[in-house]
């Protein structure tokens, strides 16, 4: 499987990118209060995005024999994808001005955790402040 990282890493990320942006992108859409951004295909399409991008984190996990509760900078990005999808939650239940505060924490998140994933450190980000 050694010689397929390549692949799966970059379905990793391209995943990433197409989770990351439909979240922004239904945000919006709730924001300017359209419906299609609760419309079933949209939602299905997020749970599609997300099962590939948790299946290929999965996959790479087990290829780099690098495992959360084991290497702290995997560790921190379980426990923030837990944070994100409970804001996200939140967000898209919520209305108003709370609703875009959870939203714009959650987007924050998103982004933390992609700092964490390039720098395989806990501090992502803040590493270099």
């Amino acid at each position: 499987m050694v010689e397929y990282y390549m692949d799966i890493r970059w379905v990793h990320i391209a995943a990433v990118i197409a989770s990351g942006s439909l979240f922004f992108l239904r945000g919006l859409l709730l924001m300017g209060g359209f419906r299609i951004a609760r419309a079933a295909p949209v939602r299905f399409l997020s749970y599609a995005i997300d099962t590939v991008l948790l299946t290929a984190a999965l996959m790479l996990m087990t290829i780099v024999r690098q495992y959360p509760f084991v290497h702290h900078w995997l560790t921190a990005k379980v426990l923030l994808l837990v944070i994100y999808i409970v804001l996200g939650i939140l967000a898209f239940r919520s209305r108003g001005r709370r609703r875009f505060l959870l939203w714009i924490a959650a987007l924050a998140v998103f982004l933390f955790i992609i700092s964490v994933a390039r720098t395989h450190h806990p501090l992502g980000a803040f590493l270099w402040l």
